[in-house]
């Protein structure tokens, strides 16, 4: 594991013997999250259970309702050590969730939960992540999408729909040929993040790319978005969302462009409908995020955005003494 503990854990931490997954605070807490979000919380949960047992333990083999203040609190510095102050107080997050679990299944006194979580958060002011993908980078990814071979017309269409959505990746690959509505751009997302359902819309000047795509993959029901084997053979299977990632990596480093993230597609789709004078409300609905506080975390349109803004006040000018 990448951290360690300096010091010793006095007692056993380990499972005296397995519980069922309908009792195990982990197994609960991860099966009422999102697909997308599972192996993030696994991760951080069993970093965390390597941590206080030597590496003896992940998430699902240690006795998380053991754990008391100064288990979690010792936790807590380890990662201050070890990890950004955002990525620590998401692994805190999930320590708190799964104790909260162990608590709701009578597995945890409600005396020793209180005690376990009373840790606060890491501060910082850290810089915003990710960034705005400049139009001129966008023209370059589509450049390398020229070809008419069937992969080059469904990432076309794949670079199109998240920059005129907004989609997160995870939801672009759970669309079904159904969900898409080419009359008038209109997509039904159905899984959405924390299972909420809703509508995005494509520009009219992008439906021509995913048209282009369905005129290669065809009428049958299923994924909108499939596989494509070697000779560019169709397979209609879904597509995993980490397909998507690498398929931007790899057009990235075609177009010779500086390194960003699928998500960063999603902060360039929330900072120019800002940019363009859209209400943070419809914004936010469009991301499918819970609050627009969230989505003004997404905003990237810099300095010269504020300047400009600024240039519209108007300071009456003051009298001149007489």
């Amino acid at each position: 594991m990448p951290f360690q503990l300096d010091r010793q854990t006095p007692e056993n931490l380990k499972l005296a013997s397995p519980l069922p997954l309908t009792r195990h605070p982990a197994a609960v807490y991860v099966s009422g999250l999102g697909v997308g979000s599972q192996r993030t919380i696994r991760y951080s949960l069993s970093a965390i259970a390597a941590l206080l047992t030597q590496g003896e333990c992940d998430a699902y083999t240690i006795d998380w309702a053991k754990l008391r203040y100064y288990h979690t609190a010792a936790v807590r510095v380890a990662l201050i050590q070890s990890f950004a102050p955002v990525t620590a107080n998401k692994m805190l997050s999930a320590l708190r969730r799964v104790l909260l679990e162990a608590y709701r299944l009578n597995l945890m006194a409600a005396e020793d939960y209180n005690k376990a979580v009373d840790f606060p958060n890491i501060s910082a002011d850290p810089e915003p992540r990710g960034r705005s993908v400049a139009a001129s980078e966008i023209v370059a990814l589509l450049e390398t999408c020229r070809d008419s071979s069937p992969i080059d017309v469904r990432d076309a269409a794949i670079i199109a729909i998240l920059l005129g959505t907004g989609l997160r990746r995870s939801e672009l690959v759970n669309l079904d040929l159904i969900d898409f509505n080419p009359n008038t751009g209109e997509f039904l997302v159905r899984k959405g993040k924390r299972g909420k359902s809703r509508r995005v819309y494509l520009p009219s000047s992008a439906i021509a790319l995913v048209e282009k795509w369905l005129s290669v993959r065809g009428e049958e029901p299923g994924a909108l978005f499939c596989r494509i084997r070697r000779g560019g053979h169709l397979h209609l299977g879904r597509m995993h969302s980490d397909a998507i990632w690498r398929m931007l990596r790899h057009r990235a480093e075609i177009a010779q462009l500086e390194s960003f993230s699928p998500h960063d597609f999603r902060r360039t789709f929330c900072s120019d409908l800002l940019d363009a004078g859209v209400d943070i409300v419809t914004v936010q609905k469009l991301a499918g995020h819970t609050s627009p506080i969230t989505t003004a975390k997404y905003d990237r349109r810099g300095e010269e955005t504020k300047r400009q803004a600024v240039e519209r006040l108007s300071i009456p000018n003051l009298k001149n003494p007489e």
